[in-house]
């Protein structure tokens, strides 16, 4: 009975995370705030490459791909503006701030099943279901900034500054 409810609540933190996570689009999670910045552990973006992201981020489901109507799309297409890759960003806030609540909510795994499959179902919900999402959005999120940066010389909304990345 503990595969199931777990299953079952699994499905149920499925559901819930879109309505969750518009609710947190919609309070504009900051960038450079203490959640997403960059951390030095992250090494610039290198922990990423050693894990070799480029070549498996997009094989993982994308939710905006079935919810085409109402999230943003994941996707640059030709003719992107910097206010499109600012949204991206915050998107990639959204996303990470979702998938983290995600994993702090499945440790009820744990007690639907309590012994080793509760921790068998739990270690598989944040490492399977979670885990790859948050580290494309870490790995992004700096990729973008440094767009957003180039766009907004390009456009002149921002004065060039020697340490600026382009």
């Amino acid at each position: 009975m503990g595969f199931v409810n777990c299953v079952l609540y699994m499905g149920f933190l499925g559901v819930i995370a879109y309505p969750v996570g518009r609710i947190i689009s919609k309070y504009g999670p900051d960038p450079e705030g203490f959640l997403f910045k960059e951390r030095a552990w992250e090494l610039g973006g290198k922990i990423y490459e050693k894990l070799h992201i480029k070549s498996w981020q997009a094989r993982i489901p994308d939710v905006s791909q079935v919810l085409r109507r109402w999230m943003p799309q994941k996707k640059l297409n030709v003719g992107f503006t910097a206010e499109t890759v600012r949204t991206m960003i915050s998107e990639t806030c959204t996303a990470e701030a979702v998938h983290s609540l995600l994993n702090l909510a499945g440790l009820w795994l744990l007690g639907l099943w309590r012994g080793v499959g509760g921790v068998v179902m739990y270690l598989i919900y944040v490492i399977l279901g979670n885990l790859p999402f948050i580290l494309v959005q870490r790995y992004n999120r700096p990729r973008l900034k440094a767009l957003l940066t180039h766009l907004e010389l390009k456009e002149g909304r921002v004065e060039s500054r020697p340490s600026d990345p382009v």
